[in-house]
């Protein structure tokens, strides 16, 4: 494969070769071993692809508010989050079948339920 440096002819006597996108990020790193890895950012600064020559990958989402919302990688694993208006997460999923769910649960308050013939108002209980 041929890298960047190559195609610069670049001389590693000089380091390593970095090159940054205009906020200053970097976007690729290659050493005189042949190792390179790239990386790609969104709008707010926040890595959303890393990859390397080992083969290794990452990928992430975020939401408006720059909190990761997926991430997935080149071994397979993954992981979702939710988050509320307050930023505070709320869910989260991964592949190894983790989940912890802290969503807001929808209250039964002024729900009725009959029970033999009798109409009965529920009401959600508070819990001390």
């Amino acid at each position: 494969m041929t890298t960047i440096a190559k195609l610069l002819k670049y001389d590693f006597a000089k380091g390593s070769l970095s090159l940054f996108d205009s906020n200053g990020n970097q976007t690729y790193f290659e050493n005189s071993d042949g190792y390179w890895s790239k990386r790609e950012y969104n709008s707010n600064g926040k890595e959303t692809y890393y990859e390397n020559s080992d083969g290794y990958w990452v990928k992430s989402e975020y939401n408006s508010n720059g909190n990761r919302t997926y991430y997935e990688n080149s071994e397979g694993y993954w992981y979702k989050f939710e988050f509320d208006s307050n930023g505070k997460e709320t869910y989260s999923e991964d592949s190894k079948g983790t989940i912890i769910d802290n969503r807001p649960k929808p209250n039964c308050g002024g729900k009725t339920v009959t029970v033999d013939g009798i109409e009965y108002e529920l009401k959600a209980k508070e819990i001390t």
